[in-house]
């Protein structure tokens, strides 16, 4: 099956059954890294990409399923000369230690603050409940949202 789908802007005719995971689609046939295979039973967090304007785990996620949608990985929020606002507070508050959630944590952020431009730490707390950490940075990583909250508002 032929199934033609859209990732960071650019367009994949991709040769693969449309009960895939999106996360093995990104992995393994465009060769995105970004997003992690970590329990692969969307318990976890580290395979969220955005679908549309949704925050989803990629390893329960049909690439079939994407349709029209485009999909947003890590990616394409910023590189090494130009980061997003979300990586330079991640940067600034030490959100990360061992890196492995980071990039799910990144893109379930960045659809809080696509949906919710100023949330509380209370929002934060809620919203980012599925998305484990095992070095146990959650309170630097609600920082880091709430500084790059601020930097996205001006």
């Amino acid at each position: 099956m032929s199934i033609s789908i859209t990732v960071n802007g650019k367009r994949h005719l991709l040769a693969v059954p449309a009960d895939t995971p999106l996360l093995y689609v990104l992995r393994n046939d465009i060769g995105l890294n970004g997003a992690k295979f970590g329990c692969g039973e969307a318990q976890c967090g580290a395979c969220t990409v955005m679908v549309g304007k949704s925050a989803t785990r990629a390893c329960v996620f049909p690439v079939g399923a994407v349709g029209a949608q485009h999909v947003t990985t890590v990616e394409a929020l910023g590189n090494g000369q130009r980061l997003h606002a979300l990586q330079k507070a991640f940067l600034a508050e030490q959100a990360a230690q061992c890196g492995y959630c980071s990039s799910g944590m990144l893109m379930a952020a960045k659809a809080l603050l696509d949906r919710i431009p100023d949330p509380d730490e209370a929002t934060i707390r809620r919203e980012m409940t599925g998305q484990k950490c095992r070095c146990g940075v959650h309170n630097r990583i609600v920082r880091a949202i709430r500084r790059a909250a601020q930097e996205l508002r001006g």
